[in-house]
């Protein structure tokens, strides 16, 4: 385990330029990322050097039991505690996480950084370099998605006994957060989605006290988390019976959903992939009601790099993980999204999902 932080320490520190320079890290996901250890207030002082993770008493004998790869401080006040490593290191130059930094903290670092001679700057260049790093997933990132995925799976498959008209979409909302963690899973992905009839034409819905009914549509957009990391899944199905258009549009976005799927492999943009799905979707007359991207990548974020859309020219490499999630949504009628979980291997894909995709009708 250790050897895995020290492999991501040292991709971290060939950002920086010379040993007068140093990188401050606030992004807790990023924290995490590189220490091992995920807390929601504290920074990571990266130099050539030293790594240092400063917290404060709430944290401070979590971090030293959990953190990796770094000395653990425990800070009174952050600015002056920061201020005694930079100047031990002979630290001239400090780059922050733009995407991250509150203008307030940031100027207060300004101020007082500058009284020692010490330059601040947040330009999101540091942010970019990061998501580079963390974009391709390693043998013990994808276990922990596959676990969560499981996790998930077996909750929607336990759900869907209690789907039937009359059932109000937060219990059954409710009941799936609460399989998932009893299964194991330490938070759900996101707020889960479990809505039915007319409100599945919206792709974010919100769950309320509405009930399902015969000739529904139900979608339900789900994802457990298992040591920080996330999946994600989206499984649309009918209750009690299914119209020949609801048919008709359910078929059209499983033959987008596969033939993005056919595209996934290494070297092939994520452009192209949305293209994919969206061409077939557009071609049958429906390009308008297809509003999203097709997908976006997962690990410690629910939505991280890369992003399958028609602007992305990021190409597809081997450990990357995304989404496959193409949608048509009617509005004031119905809405149908499929949803698989992926990551490129050296030769296509691997989808983590298991549920079967064609239609069901319950």
């Amino acid at each position: 385990m250790k050897e895995l932080f020290e492999k991501r320490i040292n991709a971290l520190r060939t950002l920086i330029s010379d040993k007068k320079e140093a990188l401050l890290l606030s992004n807790e996901v990023n924290i995490g990322y590189f220490t091992g250890f995920f807390h929601s207030e504290g920074y990571l002082a990266v130099t050539q050097n030293c790594v240092a993770l400063f917290v404060d008493f709430r944290y401070f004998e979590a971090a030293q039991n959990k953190a990796q790869c770094c000395k653990v401080i425990c800070f009174q006040k952050l600015s002056e505690s920061l201020n005694e490593l930079f100047e031990s290191e002979h630290i001239a130059s400090v780059i922050g996480e733009a995407d991250n930094l509150s203008v307030s903290r940031f100027s207060l670092f300004k101020k007082v950084f500058s009284e020692h001679n010490i330059e601040i700057t947040a330009d999101g260049s540091l942010d970019k370099k990061i998501n580079e790093i963390r974009i391709i997933k390693d043998k013990t990132e994808i276990e922990k998605i596959e676990k969560a995925q499981r996790i998930a799976e077996k909750a929607y498959l336990e759900m869907l006994n209690y789907l039937k008209p009359g059932v109000c979409e937060r219990e059954l909302s409710a009941r799936l957060e609460f399989v998932m963690k009893r299964g194991g899973a330490e938070d759900i992905s996101f707020d889960l989605i479990t809505i039915t009839g007319k409100k599945t034409s919206l792709p974010h819905g919100v769950p309320s006290d509405d009930t399902v009914k015969p000739g529904d549509f139900f979608t339900c957009d789900f994802g457990a988390v298992y040591e920080g990391y996330h999946s994600d899944t989206t499984r649309t199905v009918a209750v009690g019976f299914a119209t020949d258009e609801m048919r008709e549009i359910y078929e059209i976005v499983l033959k987008a959903q596969l033939s993005a799927l056919e595209a996934i492999r290494p070297n092939v943009k994520c452009s192209e992939v949305d293209k994919t799905a969206r061409d077939i979707i557009e071609q049958s007359g429906y390009g308008k009601y297809f509003g999203h991207s097709t997908g976006h990548g997962v690990g410690l974020d629910i939505h991280e790099q890369p992003y399958v859309s028609s602007k992305s020219d990021t190409v597809l490499q081997p450990g990357m993980i995304i989404t496959d999630e193409p949608g048509i949504y009617l509005p004031d009628k119905f809405g149908v999204r499929i949803e698989d979980m992926v990551y490129v291997a050296e030769n296509g894909y691997y989808n983590f999902v298991n549920l079967p995709k064609e239609l069901i009708i319950l």
